[in-house]
């Protein structure tokens, strides 16, 4: 019978940790009370001992919010970039140049292709079996 994912809730997880490191029973006697597989018995106990330092002031919890006002004037300045990139004034000199120049070698002009091809005439160039 397969037995359904149980998610442990923060309390229980320190219980079970804290009663590990006492070290008072073993593994496998842990593991039967308070029916947690003994490899988790240990990961918690491994978590416990890393973060033990941070209880007692170890590092700084992350900042919650970022500052908005940093964040509307950098909003601004991309906002002002996009709109320069994509201004005539922009577009119209050095850039059109370069894209008209890559649409010339990427895509062939109607003049470059054979009348016969152009649309893909299946008359004309492929030899049907028969």
């Amino acid at each position: 019978m397969k037995r359904t994912r149980r998610n442990h809730g923060v309390a229980f997880k320190a219980q079970v940790a804290l009663a590990a490191v006492k070290g008072d029973r073993t593994l496998a006697e842990l593991a039967e009370q308070f029916q947690v597989h003994p490899t988790q018995i240990t990961d918690w106990k491994q978590q416990l001992l890393a973060r033990a330092a941070d209880v007692f002031g170890g590092s700084p919890p992350p900042a919650g919010t970022p500052d908005l006002k940093t964040l509307h004037a950098k909003i601004g300045q991309l906002t002002l970039e996009n709109d320069f990139i994509d201004s005539p004034a922009f577009t119209g000199g050095v850039l059109s140049e370069f894209k008209l120049r890559l649409s010339r070698v990427f895509l062939p002009l109607a003049s470059d292709v054979p009348p016969d091809n152009f649309f893909g005439n299946p008359n004309r160039g492929h030899k049907v079996p028969g």
